[in-house]
């Protein structure tokens, strides 16, 4: 399948691929589709994290019109080696989102419509935290909107629930919202902006 959906704002772009193809199809939608797929094979032995791997750089390839190669902090937050764009990646059950932004950090997240966030809930939600509207798709909120704000501190030892809030708010079909982080001594506030699919939600923001 070719893009899903795109995005772009100012100097920020993001887009979703929806990565129904195969291996051997998504490798030939690369510059380089054989030195990328056998890569990816060496790298992962589930194939649909391969296929998340091919998937990414197809989406990058497609959202910048170059090829760049993505390199990792031992953190394991993804870069551009020519340190030409902020990126961010996201993957979930055959889909990948990519966001960019030339000069600013960005940080992106989309989760898959299912019921067992129920089961985690605890492990990320506030006594102070309520969205008006579907239980399922507020608690799949709040978990994307604070994994990409994760994403975009960059910091380690974030925890979802101690270090980061999402005000209440009502759901829409998208939106925002706003957010605190208390991992860092300037206490910083966000807005995240959010977008419901009948499969997912997806998540970003950008630090200006």
């Amino acid at each position: 399948m070719p893009i899903y959906k795109t995005y772009e704002k100012e100097s920020f772009r993001w887009g979703i691929w929806k990565a129904d193809e195969t291996l051997e199809e998504l490798a030939l939608l690369m510059p380089h589709g054989d030195v990328c797929m056998q890569e990816s094979i060496q790298r992962f032995s589930n194939e649909n994290r391969r296929k998340e791997w091919l998937a990414v750089r197809v989406l990058l390839s497609y959202l910048s019109e170059k090829e760049y190669e993505i390199a990792y902090c031992p953190s394991g937050k993804p870069y551009l080696k020519d340190s030409s764009c902020r990126i961010s990646v996201s993957h979930t059950n055959g889909y990948v989102a990519v966001a960019l932004h030339p000069l600013h950090e960005v940080g992106i997240d989309i989760e898959r419509y299912a019921t067992r966030v129920m089961k985690v809930k605890e492990r990320f939600m506030r006594e102070d935290e309520y969205a008006e509207g579907d239980e399922i798709y507020a608690l799949l909120l709040h978990w994307s909107a604070k994994e990409t704000l994760f994403k975009l501190l960059g910091q380690e030892e974030v925890d979802l629930k101690e270090h980061l809030q999402i005000l209440p708010f009502s759901i829409g079909q998208e939106g925002t919202m706003k957010a605190y982080e208390y991992k860092t001594a300037e206490k910083n506030d966000y807005t995240v902006f959010y977008r419901l699919e009948p499969e997912f939600v997806l998540t970003w923001s950008v630090n200006y």
